[in-house]
């Protein structure tokens, strides 16, 4: 398989890659497990290390050992533009020249604040700051703060970031989760303390029956209740039809602030995200991945009046480098192309794409498997019949068949989530060539794990 240029792409045997093992022996002497993040300890294959990518070019990026890839992973959903955007790294040069850095408010923010109103539904109010969990933080706080209540409600396998906050009940294994009917609250991981883990409400997605009985249960001591709108960091599980709806219904009801973590959703979807694909309004809605097209830089926004509690320092928020111009020069750029019709063209119609042609070639293989979620992000799962209703319908799927095919992939020069459960994402990058050479190399992937 060649690229455009000629170039191949991709490794024909994916020989062991020299250099990447060069740098996670050296990583693994002064970073804690040779990584700085948890989601990057995944291997390569056979090989007990992940591979080290050093630069990237619209939909493409290589290896340390000069391998190319088409890239599905984008920065887990953030480069949604492509990698190196000819317009956004004018932008960001631009403000660069002028500086990064000054612990005052800046005019790009402004700029940015009115970007993400015109395009949100829920947003009256803005506040910036750097990562998805601070932004989830923020939100949950606000939401705290607006009912004075402590209770936070949130959905089995649903991810809202690393902090103690949310990091309740994310991927529980088959002993910690209890009954569909009242689900335990396990805590992600050591280190989490149990005050903060009885504050967290578990209950099962799409079953809004079981949802009304535990609200009940709970009755005026429930602030909010956080969902993904399309889970994404658990197999793209969709909502099912008029769910949202009934989120939305009961919260109304019980005076509960409704938060959508929009973090992967946002922009992505639509420029409105998935509160405009579903027509569903929430209180509060978290945002960043593609809100900073690859730069780092998150937001929640939501109704006036639950703002106003930060307008007035009541609920106090901060942060040394929110909103600071470089990251809001970025997302400015970002947010008004992904108004774009081509771009949004682009993003659709490449995930339409290898999502049928994924259905299709399983199919014809008769390889069990389901593909879910909206064009530009979707995920691929092995094992499953029909699309699972909620977490627990995950259990079976088969992680190991998966493993397999990402690796096929790789082989063939196509760079995926490692993940099983998580998310490939498209680009406006992403041309007819990709979507051509991607196609081919899915076909022969299903013939390696047949």
């Amino acid at each position: 398989m060649q690229s455009s240029t000629g170039r191949p792409i991709g490794l024909p045997t994916l020989a062991p890659p020299e250099e990447s093992h060069h740098w996670f022996e050296r990583a693994r002497r002064v970073l804690a497990g040779g990584i700085s993040s948890s989601a990057r300890s995944a291997s390569t294959g056979p090989f007990p290390m992940p591979l080290y990518i050093t630069r990237g070019e619209g939909s493409r990026i290589w290896d340390a050992d000069g391998n190319e890839f088409i890239d599905y992973l984008l920065g887990y959903g953030s480069a949604i533009l492509g990698h190196g955007e000819a317009r956004l790294t004018a932008a960001v040069a631009e403000q660069l020249a002028r500086g990064t850095m000054f612990g005052t408010c800046n005019i790009v923010e402004v700029q940015l604040a009115e970007q993400i109103c015109r395009m949100v539904p829920c947003a009256e109010l803005v506040r910036f700051a750097n990562s998805g969990s601070e932004a989830i933080c923020g939100a949950v706080r606000g939401a705290r703060g607006y009912t004075g209540r402590d209770m936070i409600l949130k959905f089995e396998g649903h991810y809202h970031g690393w902090v103690d906050v949310l990091a309740i009940s994310n991927r529980p294994g088959p002993d910690e989760m209890g009954p569909l009917e009242s689900p335990n609250n396990p805590a992600h991981s050591r280190g989490i303390p149990p005050g903060v883990v009885q504050d967290v409400v578990i209950a099962p997605w799409n079953e809004p029956r079981i949802l009304s009985r535990i609200l009940d249960r709970h009755e005026g001591r429930i602030a909010a209740v956080i969902a993904e709108p399309i889970v994404a960091n658990n197999a793209c599980t969709m909502p099912a039809p008029g769910y949202l709806e009934a989120l939305r219904e009961e919260c109304t009801r019980r005076g509960i602030v409704l938060i959508f973590d929009e973090i992967v959703t946002g922009f992505r979807l639509a420029p409105g995200g998935a509160q405009e694909v579903f027509g569903v309004v929430p209180d509060l809605a978290v945002y960043s991945k593609a809100l900073g097209g690859g730069l780092s830089i998150s937001a929640f926004a939501g109704r006036r009046e639950i703002m106003d509690l930060f307008a007035r320092g009541e609920v106090r928020h901060g942060g040394t480098y929110n909103a600071n111009p470089l990251c809001a020069a970025a997302a400015l750029h970002t947010l008004r192309a992904l108004e774009t019709e081509a771009v949004r063209r682009r993003l659709d119609g490449t995930g339409a794409a290898l999502i049928e042609a994924i259905r299709r070639t399983a199919a014809a293989h008769h390889v069990p498997c389901i593909v879910q979620g909206l064009g530009p992000m979707f995920q691929v799962v092995f094992g499953l019949e029909r699309p699972p209703r909620h977490y627990r319908d995950l259990l079976v799927a088969d992680m190991a068949r998966y493993a397999k095919f990402r690796m096929a992939l790789l082989e063939e020069g196509v760079h995926v989530n490692s993940s099983g459960l998580a998310c490939w994402f498209t680009s406006a990058a992403h041309d007819e060539e990709d979507v051509e050479l991607t196609l081919s190399a899915i076909e022969r992937a299903f013939r390696a794990i047949l």
